[in-house]
């Protein structure tokens, strides 16, 4: 069965400073030295966490998208991250799944962060995207779409099958509130039986907020693979279904799933 390489990229983001982050992470993706197949950057990773997104907003045409699109065909590798985007006279804080061939997939943030402002500044999202890799299933959220499980379950396919593989979060998740990141990415990883990619930023941002990363790789029965907090890191893992598969057949809790519809 195969397996899927993933390396997480936990970065001190420079605030609002998109030449200085785009520079950064290039420099940090070359030095990756283990063959990858997906890279992963933090939410909003060529500006931070910012409520300015007149400032720093691009189309889908601009530069970061295709700053992604010539990395990912360069290195043969799927380059995903969250941006600020424009469109249709709104602004989103898109997910970007940029493939090797300059094919995307894209996912708005479906649940704005009030506490924040966000929800004065951004449009939400109403659209899940779960990508496909090798035959992996991969579930692409943002952030603050943590807190709210309904939006990352399971709706298995008549019982057949579940829906997804793997559940990827971006964010720039706080220091203060690092304890409920670390405990609903494993929460996730056990009510969907399916591996947890969490990738969150470090350092102290324009707001004097500071961020401990505390990115974390958690397998189908809620173990932790890696996590890593304080200080920047780059880590290369590699899934295997094999694990997956045991997990779901010997546990096939995903089959006794409520059946839900989402209002959107």
């Amino acid at each position: 069965m195969s397996s899927l390489i993933i390396t997480t990229i936990q970065s001190n983001l420079v605030w609002e400073d998109k030449a200085a982050n785009l520079q950064q992470l290039e420099a940090t993706i070359n030095a990756i030295e283990e063959r990858t197949e997906i890279v992963v950057l933090p939410e909003m990773f060529s500006t931070g966490f910012t409520m300015q997104p007149q400032l720093f907003a691009e189309t889908m045409e601009g530069e970061t998208v295709e700053w992604m699109r010539n990395i990912a065909a360069e290195k043969r590798i799927v380059l995903t991250g969250s941006i600020i985007i424009k469109e249709e006279e709104k602004f989103y804080n898109r997910l970007i799944w940029m493939l090797p061939n300059g094919e995307l997939g894209y996912y708005n943030k479906r649940h704005l962060f009030a506490y924040a402002g966000e929800d004065q500044h951004y449009a939400a999202g109403n659209k899940r995207l779960i990508a496909s890799v090798k035959g992996w299933k991969i579930n692409l959220q943002v952030c603050y779409d943590l807190r709210f499980p309904v939006w990352a379950r399971q709706a298995p396919q008549e019982h057949l099958h579940p829906e997804y593989d793997v559940l990827i979060y971006v964010a720039n998740w706080p220091e203060r509130r690092s304890h409920a990141w670390k405990t609903l990415l494993c929460a996730r990883a056990i009510e969907n039986q399916c591996y947890v990619v969490g990738v969150n930023r470090v350092g102290r941002d324009g707001n004097n907020i500071n961020h401990s990363g505390n990115s974390i790789v958690i397998d189908p029965l809620g173990e932790v693979l890696y996590h890593h907090a304080d200080e920047e890191d780059i880590f290369t893992i590699a899934l295997e279904k094999e694990r997956l598969e045991d997990v779901r057949t010997k546990f096939p809790f995903w089959k006794d799933a409520d059946s839900f519809i989402i209002n959107r």
